[in-house]
């Protein structure tokens, strides 16, 4: 597909819903099983707990060799590549085709990540796009209803990290990823979740050890390679959903409150130009101008010249420049 049409996106975005009906009751929440918001709050409370031993450690002991920041630094670029180029511009919007077993193989790197099994991934960030910063809407920074800055420093708590505790969060996958159901391999990966974030630990436990010799080379690259990485990445992703709707740039009329914010451009893998992309969902990039770094893009265009990627989406420069906001 050579522009990024209408009919590419996977989910339209809502306008105008009407009390009754089937698009209003989209937006009631669903109760969330306890045994989910347990495995939520161990999944981001333990991290910061070892990352903050970890440097303490470091700065007490000495701990911290340079092994173990190749060890981050490896896992956080592989591992976030299959969330930014997996889950989101593969799996849930459609930017380009591969074949089943790279798919497959995203889908698993995505899952090291530690933030959901694959479909209830998908199926969330498909639900934020169908009611962008409108009720309905898992994680908006600007759908409190408390006043003043408290409201507003509340909002962002809540598309932070708040939502992944919220019955809002639940999106009905049967509606949303209705595509990923019908696909064995992902609804083999997504029943397998914890194998996948058992592997990437164990991978980066692995990894240090080859690279000191010592197991207790391999536990220090463990903290830092899987605890570590889990507490950034995480705070990555989640800076796109409070972050990237309440400061930055919106160069382009959305319709939400989606901004593009430079300085996370890097550590979110190309995600934090994240006004563009509200504007293009199903395009392959997301950096649009020609400064606009983006990681995630550069790996999908290495992929499409080796021919393990094709049916690659871009924006048509006149529908581009059709979508660019009004000078403030």
């Amino acid at each position: 597909m050579g522009a990024d049409t209408p009919e590419a996106v996977a989910v339209p975005v809502a306008s105008g819903m009407r009390p009754g009906t089937p698009e209003a009751a989209l937006v009631r929440a669903v109760k969330m099983p306890l045994v989910d918001r347990v495995a939520s709050a161990v999944i981001t409370g333990v991290p910061p707990v070892l990352v903050a031993l970890g440097m303490w450690l470091g700065w007490s002991h000495g701990l911290v060799v340079w092994q173990d920041l190749v060890v981050l630094a490896v896992f956080y670029s592989v591992i976030g590549t299959g969330v930014t180029v997996g889950f989101h511009r593969l799996l849930t919007h459609r930017s380009f085709r591969c074949g089943r077993l790279l798919r497959a193989g995203f889908a698993a790197l995505g899952s090291a990540a530690a933030e959901g099994p694959v479909i209830d991934w998908v199926a969330t960030h498909r639900k934020h796009h169908q009611f962008s910063d409108e009720p309905g809407d898992p994680h908006s920074p600007h759908l409190d209803v408390r006043e003043g800055w408290r409201g507003q420093l509340w909002g962002l708590v809540h598309a932070h990290i708040g939502w992944v505790f919220s019955d809002m969060e639940v999106a009905d996958e049967r509606r949303y990823a209705r595509d990923l159901l019908a696909d064995p391999w992902i609804r083999f990966v997504d029943r397998t979740f914890i194998l996948w974030v058992a592997a990437g630990l164990a991978a980066a436990f692995g990894l240090g050890v080859a690279l000191t010799g010592t197991v207790g080379g391999g536990l220090t690259a463990l903290l830092w390679g899987g605890a570590a990485r889990i507490f950034l990445m995480h705070h990555a992703t989640f800076s796109i959903n409070s972050i990237c709707h309440a400061f930055g740039r919106q160069d382009f009329d959305t319709g939400d409150q989606s901004r593009n914010v430079f300085w996370l451009a890097i550590p979110t893998w190309g995600e934090a130009w994240h006004n563009n992309h509200h504007a293009f969902p199903t395009s392959y990039r997301h950096g649009l101008g020609r400064w606009q770094l983006d990681p995630a893009a550069a790996v999908i265009r290495a992929l499409e010249l080796t021919g393990l990627a094709w049916d690659v989406v871009r924006v048509d420069p006149q529908r581009r420049a059709r979508r660019l906001a009004a000078p403030a």
